[in-house]
């Protein structure tokens, strides 16, 4: 087929190199860490409260201070589940597993050889002028800076985080990480955690490359302080229906025990996209590795494609037209295909 001939397949499908477990939460003392093994699990219970109105008002109602005072004297009651540690507990133990997968690049489904096999060839240009070193070097840091934890990660005294490399069960490896001595914004480690790091990053990346089996094992240790409220992740509840009374709040659990979705870890682990157009100069840092530049907390797009930036322009240009993006830029599109999904031409 000629080269200009060549167009996207309309069945394009990646599965995820990097493949979380759901993460589990217990509850134990600091000191005690060597005993993690043992502690508890932390349960959830649904508490009921008695609001106020507080939502901004209209105009008019601003106004009528009668209907003011009349609504404050209705309750707003709600139900809503709630997770805290322990009396006794001061310390968050959150564990989960980690696979690293090879094939980066290859599509489990695509409905054009042509493209495909043009789809292999740049991602093996990319491999052998780059590698994986920069990306795995990036995901080894968000593994040892404890992102993972989101809200459990602010306001804790101290983060301790250990990653183990096993290999048919056993221990192949063993890090440590502080999590507070290491940044959130930049990627720049400090010398005391450079040799670890670098350890840990040539795991992630012979997982990448196939020359290795990768799964490790990831606990963190967040002293949050005795009974202190923790963080799970919340459950979409898509039809509430109509009844007055409702949990407002429903909290995810694995049986009994309060956990984190293995799809918000995962996005932790691939917030690494520093290379993304910031005209404004906004203080942001990394942001999740998105087609779009997505972030939906701010309702913000920041790689909009009319800038030729986002996923799909770079993808195309550089498959089809043989135009190579900038080196940033092509570690964002790997991070894409590392990141999985289904980006097939619309018919």
């Amino acid at each position: 087929m000629a080269k200009h001939d060549l167009k996207t397949a309309s069945v394009l499908a990646f599965e995820r190199k990097l493949d979380p477990s759901d993460a589990l939460f217990h509850a134990g003392q600091w000191d005690k860490r060597q005993e993690a093994a043992d502690w508890p699990p932390v349960g959830m219970r649904e508490k009921s409260v008695r609001g106020t109105i507080s939502n901004r008002l209209k105009d008019k109602e601003q106004q009528n201070s009668a209907k003011l005072d009349a609504d404050i004297q209705q309750p707003n009651l709600q139900t809503v589940d709630v997770a805290t540690l322990p009396n006794g507990s001061d310390t968050l133990k959150v564990r989960f597993t980690l696979r690293v997968l090879s094939g980066a690049g290859v599509p489990s489904a695509c409905n054009n050889a042509d493209y495909q096999a043009k789809l292999q060839e740049t991602v093996r240009q990319y491999r052998d002028t780059q590698g994986f070193t920069e990306l795995s070097r990036r995901y080894a840091l968000n593994l040892a800076n404890g992102r993972f934890l989101w809200r459990n990660r602010m306001g804790a005294e101290q983060i301790e985080i250990h990653i183990r490399h096993l290999q048919q069960g056993a221990e192949a490896a063993h890090w440590i990480f502080d999590a507070h001595d290491l940044s959130l914004r930049s990627f720049e480690a400090p010398a005391a955690f450079a040799n670890a790091l670098n350890e840990l990053a040539s795991v992630i990346e012979n997982g990448l490359e196939g020359r290795d089996h990768v799964l490790l094992e990831v606990i963190a240790f967040a002293r949050m302080g005795d009974g202190q409220e923790i963080y799970p992740s919340q459950e979409l509840i898509l039809d509430r229906g109509g009844k007055k009374g409702q949990k407002s709040k429903t909290l995810y659990t694995v049986g009994d025990t309060a956990a984190m979705h293995s799809q918000k870890i995962g996005n932790a682990l691939r917030t690494i996209d520093t290379w993304y157009p910031n005209p404004e100069g906004t203080p942001l840092g990394p942001i999740a590795v998105e087609p779009y530049g997505s972030v939906t907390s701010q309702g913000k797009a920041y790689r909009q494609p009319k800038e030729k930036l986002d996923f799909y322009n770079l993808l195309d240009n550089w498959v089809l037209k043989d135009k190579p993006p900038a080196v940033d830029q092509q570690h964002y599109v790997m991070a894409n295909l590392i990141r999985g999904g289904v980006f097939g031409e619309k018919e």
